[in-house]
């Protein structure tokens, strides 16, 4: 079955150009030319990966992916923010706001379907694993569902990626270059420091339930999952 992609940029060159390069990689193409255009057609037709443009007329991208992170029907479909911004603060910016990765635009369709690729494996089910538990924190990755205290907590992709290979690999020091092998795999774009901004994403959506205190920073190494202080 091929993959839908929707493509949400006002400009109609670049979605031409996106769209022909992903019909030609053998994916199933969407377009909308703002958010409003895009809930119309994630309601229509549920894409498997979303290309986010930041700039966009009304609501910006960046606004719209924190929409798409709250909303249960999209907040574990993967996104990837187009932008010709290229300092390390605006990636920050892209990525707290719920993005899954993130792209300068102008970028290669090479890069680009790497990219996609790369997010979608990440996005796949866990369907042959178990549920985990640690003190109440209660992962399924069948399901797709993290509960704590009697109650669900949303997370986006990355966030539950990350929680789960923290759970599954407790008590050890991991440095952010294991981490991003173990949680975005071979994906060479990904840098180091968006290990810290899915990190503190995932503390963040912790702290409701006191889980946060899990993730301990170790000075100078990198970051350790334990129950004990």
């Amino acid at each position: 079955m091929q993959a839908k992609i929707l493509i949400v940029d006002d400009e109609s060159a670049i979605r031409q150009m996106v769209c022909l390069a992903l019909t030609q990689a053998h994916f199933h193409c969407l377009e909308a030319a703002d958010t409003i255009e895009a809930q119309s057609k994630i309601l229509e037709d549920k894409p498997d990966l979303i290309l986010l443009d930041w700039m966009l007329p009304g609501q910006s991208g960046v606004e719209y992916a924190r929409r798409l992170r709250r909303e249960k029907l999209t907040q574990n479909i993967p996104v990837i923010m187009l932008t010709a911004r290229a300092e390390e603060e605006d990636k920050v910016k892209g990525l707290d706001s719920g993005a899954d990765d993130f792209i300068t635009k102008p970028f290669s369709t090479r890069e680009l379907l790497s990219r996609i690729r790369a997010n979608l494996r990440r996005a796949a089910p866990y369907s042959l694993e178990s549920l985990v538990e640690v003190e109440g924190l209660a992962l399924d990755p069948s399901t797709h569902r993290v509960r704590a205290g009697g109650r669900e907590l949303e997370m986006g992709p990355t966030e539950f990626r990350l929680l789960h290979f923290f759970m599954t690999h407790p008590e050890r020091v991991h440095t952010r270059e294991r981490l991003l092998d173990g949680v975005w795999g071979n994906n060479v774009y990904v840098e180091e420091r968006t290990v810290d901004v899915h990190i503190r994403r995932l503390r963040k959506i912790l702290t409701t339930s006191g889980h946060d205190r899990l993730i301990q920073t170790v000075r100078g190494a990198g970051y350790r999952f334990s129950p004990r202080s």
